[in-house]
């Protein structure tokens, strides 16, 4: 298998099927675009089962998905895609990087989802982009911005209600999308990695923002919240 890309957390390999890919989940961490980084032993086996899950639970309330098969605890095949540049993320509570930006109150929960793009470059930081952005640069056409904007309210609205059932809040995430064969999937992952979550009743951090913010207990808190959603663990 040869490596095709190779992202902070995740390789994507080649298949011998041509239409596909192996999405390999690696143990690596990082934050602040890299600046911190460490290996974490178990997460990539945990974020391969939690996506998993979480991709097949989207796909019984009709999200297609780039998801082919689980592989074993680390690797799963997907469909070769042709990707968006852009990030799409729904924020239901306000914090991190909108809070710095709009001095917004830690927390603050919003009457309505807000929904906003970015541009998947870490070179860049992932600035915040429009949809006059997207058009005039032709990264997507108008069909398809409203397409992905429609599915990523529709997730937001299906995964809040699998997680506050479990005793957690979704507090906000990012999605990505590409294209097969003319259709529009949702492609890469949703993890604990890229999407917040808060206890319902605590608001304690149970995400990434643990290892961001020195919190610690990284792989007990995804753990936790896998065991509570229903993500069947073997080890």
């Amino acid at each position: 298998m040869e490596i095709i890309t190779k992202g902070k957390a995740k390789s994507m390999l080649s298949h011998e099927d041509n239409n596909s890919l192996i999405m390999h989940f690696r143990d690596d961490t990082s934050a602040f675009n890299g600046l911190k980084t460490e290996a974490i032993v178990g997460k990539g086996y945990l974020n391969n089962q939690f996506n998993y899950f979480i991709m097949k639970h989207l796909e019984k309330h009709n999200i297609e998905t780039h998801i082919v098969q689980l592989i074993n605890e680390t690797d799963c095949l997907v469909h070769k895609m042709q990707m968006f540049p852009i990030e799409c993320v729904i924020r239901n509570r306000a914090t991190g990087s909108i809070c710095k930006r709009l001095g917004l109150e830690q927390g603050l929960i919003f009457e309505t989802p807000l929904f906003e793009f970015f541009l998947k470059d870490d070179h860049l930081g992932d600035p915040l982009i429009t949809e006059e952005h997207i058009l005039l640069f032709k990264w997507a056409n108008q069909e398809q911005i409203n397409e992905m904007k429609r599915l990523t309210h529709t997730v937001n609205n299906i995964l809040s209600t699998l997680f506050l059932q479990s005793g957690f809040i979704l507090v906000d995430f990012k999605l990505e999308f590409g294209v097969h064969n003319g259709k529009i999937l949702l492609a890469d992952e949703f993890t604990p990695d890229g999407c917040r979550l808060w206890d319902v009743n605590t608001l304690e951090k149970m995400d990434k923002d643990r290892f961001r913010l020195g919190l610690g207990s990284v792989i007990e808190s995804y753990r936790a919240v896998a065991i509570k959603i229903g993500v069947p663990l073997t080890t």
